[in-house]
């Protein structure tokens, strides 16, 4: 805080949050973020802060637009996230604002003279690589749940205080987690799965009970067993949390690492008596990555993918065997002529889960080369000279396409690595 700066001249101001966490952990710091101690609504307009908050006074400044909340206090008064009533007055004192926040490493406040003001712990939280409640009323609202599954994907040598987690087991038995919005569910779980370890948000919520409540089609997985031979890893559960990983570590888009994480959802519909083989998991799993997707309102373009890479994976695995028609048809069906932007992500996808298996993390995916190769040579068709030669309608698409297989064809016979693909 600038001490010059008008707009905030006099108050008693502080910052709070995660960029004085990250600070302190010496990371990159994003935006930051200021509580306002004693003051009133009615002070910061004059001032010229501008509201944003409906349910509670937070402002952005005239100038640098960052955000700035009048210290609060909260009340619980209904189920969910929504169900609490906010109190602002000039009475509220900064250790009374700190109170409510989720977890102690979040609970740190800087002054204006630099001093740290750590009424719950957060410094030695820091130190002890731990997440740690700050109060009991964490169990009071659900999306702390989800925060702190999110921040264990950030933090991923960060341990959770046996306290939070029975806290949190005790949110999800009382129904609290049943009132969980979609908007909110996917934010965390979008962010989680942009982080280095997005395994962690899926084994938090699992080991407090609520990922069958959140995510119940991935909950589902866990305990279904895959051929040995092929899946040392075995649980189908433990694969997805290791191909969501290997995604991160392939610095996947959202789209391929929202993929990775429902691709195998048709194992978990699997009969008992076909385990552990999965036939037909592939459209199998498209129904449950719909119903998901239309739950927690998941943006078009990672369903889109999630379908794409359910569908179609184990044809990307089978790439180097597959016939030139059988590979056209696989680039019709992503329609990637169209779509050019979405090869890549389905071929992360795909990579990540090929090494999201005991033993491969590290194994080469030839496949993801030799399907661009044939995307490229197949683009390459002109359909212009099809229409010069006098072609029509349904004839021309048919032209095209058997072009298309012939360039397929010329990539798979010239790549002396692969020379044993089918003809």
């Amino acid at each position: 805080m600038d001490r010059a700066d008008p707009a905030t001249s006099g108050l008693e101001v502080y910052e709070v949050g995660g960029a004085v966490r990250d600070d302190l952990l010496g990371l990159e710091v994003g935006e930051r973020d200021w509580v306002v101690v004693g003051s009133t609504p009615e002070d910061l307009a004059a001032r010229g802060f501008r509201p944003v908050g409906q349910d509670f006074p937070v402002f952005l400044h005239p100038d640098t637009g960052e955000e700035y909340a009048l210290a609060r206090t909260e009340r619980k008064t209904a189920p969910g996230y929504r169900g609490f009533t906010f109190h602002a007055g000039s009475d509220v004192g900064l250790e009374d604002d700190l109170q409510r926040r989720d977890l102690t490493i979040n609970a740190i406040a800087r002054a204006a003279d630099g001093r740290i003001i750590d009424p719950y712990g957060g410094r030695k939280d820091l130190e002890s690589r731990r997440l740690r409640h700050v109060s009991p009323a964490f169990r009071e609202d659900p999306v702390r749940l989800l925060r702190l599954a999110r921040f264990a994907t950030r933090f991923s040598e960060f341990s959770i205080a046996e306290e939070t987690l029975e806290l949190c087991r005790a949110m999800v038995a009382s129904g609290e987690t049943d009132h969980l919005v979609a908007e909110r569910v996917w934010q965390e779980l979008s962010r989680a799965l942009m982080h280095e370890r997005p395994s962690r948000f899926l084994q938090v919520l699992r080991s407090a009970g609520a990922l069958e409540r959140i995510l119940p089609e991935v909950d589902q997985l866990y305990g279904v067993p895959q051929p040995a031979t092929h899946h040392p890893e075995i649980d189908t559960g433990i694969h997805t949390e290791m191909v969501i990983d290997q995604a991160a570590r392939l610095n996947a888009p959202l789209s391929a690492r929202f993929a990775a994480l429902v691709h195998d959802l048709g194992k978990a519909l699997t009969p008992d008596h076909r385990l552990p083989s999965h036939p037909g998991h592939e459209k199998a799993g498209l129904k449950p990555v719909d119903r998901l997707c239309q739950r927690l309102k998941v943006p078009r373009a990672c369903h889109d993918m999630g379908r794409l890479v359910c569908q179609w994976h184990l044809h990307a695995h089978r790439a180097l065997e597959l016939k030139p028609t059988t590979v056209v048809k696989l680039l019709e069906a992503l329609d990637v002529f169209r779509r050019p932007d979405r090869l890549e992500p389905f071929l992360i996808a795909c990579e990540a889960d090929a090494r999201g298996r005991t033993g491969l993390e590290d194994r080469d995916y030839p496949q993801s080369d030799f399907i661009r190769q044939a995307f490229a040579a197949a683009r390459d068709v002109d359909a212009r000279s099809f229409v010069d030669r006098g072609l029509e309608g349904p004839a021309i698409a048919e032209a095209i396409r058997t072009a298309r297989v012939g360039a397929v064809r010329s990539v798979a016979t010239t790549d002396a690595g692969q020379a044993d693909r089918k003809p």
